[in-house]
């Protein structure tokens, strides 16, 4: 349905590739409601296609545009400049009053203020499913946008307005992605995280329990991707062998039921990934049942484990919930079943001193020497987390020469090298000054 067609404003996705799985979900909730489900929807990757998205949504209807943003902390400056350079394009558009930027997602939600300081007309605090199809009905509707549950606004004297947080969902009651529109992505199978990890914006956005999508429901999504031509399945989740759970001890009788049932669509010659990304696997889960389980049903030879530190006192000040001597213990029993860990390391976390150092590098240099290969990052300190005010990661010139050593061996990978950069750059930007927003909607 076009724009001119339908009562409904255009829905506009700023869209760009560290955000368009939430693109293709806050979709699929559009889609599966009625009274949303004929919004016109545009995809729009970059400022020229944003701003002609607009443009065209202006020309032919006198509705309101919204136009949607979400990305994660590293990319805030970027994507304020790029809607600064919107805002710019269609400062003398007729009707651009009637054009609403919004942004959610993890780093929005954990700095309204600041967000909407930067440019944003709201901030939708929390999860969106709900709340994009109340702004939308708002916006048919005639209504102030501002008052809806979960928005954040600016009041005429700069202050920030909440009007609490967007209702948290259960993954059953919304598609995976968006089908009517093509856009596919992993199925979230588990939403929210028990375990606090100091460093993770994940429980503090989405909740520190677990929400899962229940078996019969993954596997009708699985269905679906089968029968359009996918031969590919994998599944969105903060720690794969939690499915099922409450708590910290794995159910893998849960996981098992879940691994079967796609096995059991899919067949045997499709592909199931399972504990790679984006579902990691927590060390402490690895055990000789939970690689038998995976070894009879996933198509995957590497495991994604999360290791963090070689450090106990950085791993229990991080309150990661195990020590180094757990991660060792799991790239052991990966490498004896016939995987091949993947194990993430964070360097530079808080507190951390040289002793600390070496005992990551250290552990590092036993895992590859078992087989396995080291993720690097660079500790950000993220909005919302207990880390947030936390120095920027730092490496020195000997860890620098350490890891650039085993990614020369091809035993190390990852961004650290631009992360170190990245977190200077996030803790430079911690204060911004309140500025007039520019061409802000009034």
């Amino acid at each position: 349905m076009s724009a001119a067609d339908s009562q409904l404003p255009t829905v506009v996705w700023a869209y760009r590739r560290t955000g368009k799985f939430a693109f293709h979900v806050l979709t699929g909730a559009l889609e599966s409601d009625p009274r949303t489900a004929s919004a016109p929807i545009v995809f729009a990757n970059g400022v020229t296609a944003v701003v002609a998205a607009v443009r065209e949504a202006l020309a032919n209807t006198t509705h309101p545009v919204l136009v949607g943003w979400s990305f994660y902390s590293p990319d805030a400056a970027e994507m304020t400049a790029e809607l600064h350079a919107v805002r710019a394009a269609l400062a003398n558009e007729p009707g651009h009053a009637r054009v609403v930027h919004v942004v959610g997602g993890v780093h929005a939600t954990a700095e309204p203020l600041a967000t909407l300081q930067s440019g944003f007309d709201l901030v939708a605090i929390g999860e969106g499913e709900h709340l994009v199809r109340d702004l939308v009905l708002a916006l048919a509707h005639g209504e102030d946008p501002r008052a809806q549950p979960g928005i954040a606004s600016l009041r005429t004297d700069g202050t920030l307005q909440k009007n609490g947080r967007a209702e948290r969902i259960a993954l059953d009651d919304f598609p995976p992605f968006g089908p009517a529109h093509a856009r596919f992505g992993p199925i979230e199978i588990t939403r929210g995280c028990i375990y606090a990890c100091r460093f993770c914006q994940t429980p503090y956005f989405a909740g520190a329990n677990f929400r899962h999508r229940s078996v019969a429901n993954v596997r009708q999504w699985v269905r679906y991707l089968v029968g359009r031509g996918f031969r590919d399945l994998r599944f969105l989740t903060p720690t794969s062998l939690s499915y099922g759970t409450q708590t910290a001890e794995p159910d893998l009788a849960a996981v098992e039921a879940l691994l079967a049932g796609v096995r059991e669509d899919i067949g045997p010659e499709r592909r199931l990934w399972f504990g790679t990304f984006p579902s990691e696997v927590r060390p402490e889960h690895v055990t000789p049942a939970s690689l038998q389980l995976l070894r009879r049903w996933v198509s995957n030879k590497a495991l994604i484990v999360g290791g963090q530190s070689g450090s106990d006192r950085v791993l229990a000040s991080s309150m990661r919930g195990h020590d180094a001597a757990t991660v060792e213990r799991a790239v052991a029993l990966c490498v004896e079943h016939g995987f091949v860990p993947h194990v993430d390391f964070l360097l530079g976390l808080p507190g951390e001193d040289d002793t600390d150092v070496a005992a990551t590098l250290a552990l590092m240099d036993r895992l590859v020497e078992r087989g396995a290969k080291v993720h690097g990052h660079t500790f950000l300190p993220l909005p919302g987390t207990p880390f947030q005010k936390a120095p920027a990661g730092a490496l020195t010139a000997d860890v620098r020469r350490r890891l650039r050593n085993l990614a020369s061996k091809g035993q190390l990978y990852g961004q650290w090298e631009q992360q170190e950069v990245t977190a200077q750059a996030m803790v430079a930007q911690r204060a911004p000054k309140a500025a007039k927003r520019p061409n802000a909607t009034p």
